[in-house]
């Protein structure tokens, strides 16, 4: 019990990171789809027949219980939030760590492409 308590107050600052659990993320996105459908004066009825979904899916998604990305992408299309995908998956992804992993592997190749190796000398 203390331990969902102490992730609970966490959750509340950090939301979703890399250690939330499958499920707390699935109830986060659940929650944000919900309070963007209330933003955008949708009933869940209504949102759920202009995405073609059952209101039952609906329901369920917003309580974390459904992760199906053909949803998703429905009700995502329906909100004009189709975007919001290239932020989730973006096609190319640049980060530090990558960027030092291909430096080094193209200075490897430098070295190696002239025939010499660490230690040898020139005449």
């Amino acid at each position: 019990m203390l331990n969902k308590a102490i992730f609970n107050i966490i959750g509340d600052i950090l939301k979703v990171n890399d250690l939330t659990p499958e499920a707390e993320v699935l109830k986060e996105l659940g929650a944000r789809l919900a309070r963007i459908r209330k933003q955008q004066g949708f009933s869940q009825t209504e949102l759920a027949e202009e995405a073609g979904l059952g209101v039952a899916t609906l329901r369920r998604i917003e309580a974390g219980q459904d992760s199906q990305m053909a949803s998703w992408l429905k009700l995502l299309k329906t909100l004009g939030m189709v975007s919001a995908i290239e932020a989730l998956l973006p096609e190319e992804v640049r980060s530090p760590m990558a960027e030092a992993r291909a430096d080094a592997g193209r200075r490897k190749k430098a070295n190696t492409a002239g025939g010499l190796v660490w230690g040898d000398e020139r005449s």
